[in-house]
């Protein structure tokens, strides 16, 4: 009931951007870990497998032996879909034998994209496709590249839920935005990507020292 697609883009930033038929999607299917790397858990969503991807990858292991080393000998492992990307670009992707209707994933140039019960299985080619043409920021390019997506077909019914989220250098997600129950997510997610960029540096210097934070002259803060 889910797409989505994992990627960086080289500077230490990794990102998610979800979109499914079910609601709050975000909340279960992205795990990001700043200086780590990101996983998403879907299909039959387990979301303690994503904590495990990142734990694994925080020990050393590679994408592909973090995702290898959870799979195998996992019980009703057969019904997950997983993908998971360290910072260095390499990315791995399992779907299993029980995943819901069309599914497929694909690891790209510091992407990874899966899909499942979508339109076609050419969805996922077409998200990583679109990733690897973007440039500029990475949350536009993963929305864009969701969005693309979404064009191609998304999901074989309409979807309802939506998030984007990204790391970088400081421990919290600099990015986190959702859109939990809409008759268009995705559009709604694009809204309001548009209204928190040119305000996310300014979050995170409210974080690391207010002292230097702008004010945004908001009523009773004058």
């Amino acid at each position: 009931m889910t797409f989505s697609i994992l990627a960086t883009d080289g500077s230490g930033a990794v990102g998610i951007a979800v979109s499914s038929s079910s609601p709050a999607v975000a909340a279960r299917c992205i795990h990001l870990r700043a200086g780590v790397g990101g996983a998403s858990s879907q299909n039959v969503t387990d979301p303690r497998l994503g904590t495990e991807l990142l734990d694994a990858l925080e020990t050393g292991a590679g994408a592909q032996a973090a995702l290898s080393g959870l799979v195998e000998g996992r019980e009703l492992i057969q019904h997950r879909q997983l993908t998971v990307l360290d910072l260095n670009g390499q990315g791995a992707a399992f779907s299993g034998s029980k995943t819901l209707g069309v599914h497929h994933h694909q690891v790209g140039t510091q992407v990874v994209a899966a899909g499942n019960l979508l339109e076609s299985a050419d969805v996922v080619a077409v998200i990583v496709k679109a990733f690897e043409a973007s440039s500029g920021e990475l949350e536009e390019r993963l929305l864009a590249a969701l969005e693309a997506g979404l064009d191609a077909g998304g999901e074989a019914g309409p979807v309802r839920s939506a998030g984007l989220s990204v790391v970088r250098k400081v421990a919290w997600r600099e990015t986190d935005l959702r859109v939990d129950w809409s008759d268009t997510p995705i559009q709604d997610l694009r809204a309001l990507l548009e209204i928190w960029m040119p305000q996310r540096d300014a979050y995170v210097t409210r974080g690391l020292n207010p002292e230097q934070a702008p004010s945004y002259g908001v009523p009773g803060d004058e």
